[in-house]
């Protein structure tokens, strides 16, 4: 499979993403059981693949950002969907990859290459969900997905002083191109918190663009939007997250 991350990425600048509609961005984070599951940040194989199934089903694709930003900077790519898996647990390997593989999707991983081969220790509830090791991130990047930034260690960037805020942007992006030989241009902020200073950070640290939950007033292309798809996100709830999106998010305007 051809990798979603070397050409598209390049040409992710903030120009890619010229004016229009809001491209519609799903966020994941953990693919498996759910039995004990606080957060909501886990779904089952099954539910991936129904929900999968239900895209493909409406002539859509699942694609990495950096793939979707790209097609719409050519004029293209309404019938792309964003595909992200937040925080790089292991267990995207285990049961995601194969399947988004098998409906010929991609996905933005966004990874902590300060945690890599730990666990999910930003959580005080819940169980211990490990993490991405080096060669786990290697082999998702082989597997043709994007791999992007989620901060070095997972901290909110708004609370963070200048030196904090500068190694988890700028320190993140260099370690993540070490260790996978390829350009990274796509940011996630942790726990979707942002506001200008963390934009500017990640601006100023190279990356093409970034992704949040509700920027709020914030827009551009580093503040996208994304729609949170859970467990309990059947065919009738994914129709009405789509919809809902478009009438409430304005057109994609230029960095502010």
């Amino acid at each position: 499979m051809p990798s979603s991350v070397e050409s598209p990425a390049r040409s992710c600048s903030p120009a890619a993403t010229a004016t229009g509609p809001v491209p519609w961005i799903a966020m994941y984070h953990s693919v498996g059981d759910c039995s004990d599951d606080p957060y909501r940040v886990t779904v089952s194989p099954g539910r991936l693949e129904r929900q999968l199934r239900w895209l493909r089903g409406r002539g859509l694709r699942g694609v990495s950002v950096a793939e979707l930003l790209a097609a719409r900077a050519r004029g293209e790519g309404r019938d792309l969907v964003g595909l992200t898996f937040d925080d790089g647990y292991a267990d995207f390997l285990d049961h995601a990859a194969s399947l988004l593989t098998r409906w010929r999707c991609t996905a933005t991983v966004f990874v902590l290459p300060g945690r890599l081969g730990g666990d999910n220790a930003w959580d005080p509830l819940g169980p211990r969900k490990p993490l991405l090791t080096p060669d786990g991130v290697r082999r998702a990047a082989d597997a043709g997905m994007e791999i992007g930034s989620h901060g070095l260690t997972h901290v909110d960037l708004t609370r963070a002083d200048d030196t904090r805020l500068r190694g988890e942007t700028a320190e993140s992006r260099a370690l993540i191109e070490e260790l996978t030989g390829r350009p990274v241009t796509g940011f996630c902020y942790p726990y979707g918190t942002v506001d200008r200073r963390a934009v500017q950070a990640v601006r100023e640290a190279g990356y093409g663009y970034a992704c949040a939950i509700d920027p709020g007033a914030l827009t551009g292309p580093h503040a996208l939007p994304r729609v949170y798809v859970g467990q309990r996100d059947t065919a009738v709830r994914l129709y009405l997250k789509q919809r809902l999106h478009r009438w409430r998010r304005r057109p994609v305007e230029g960095p502010r």
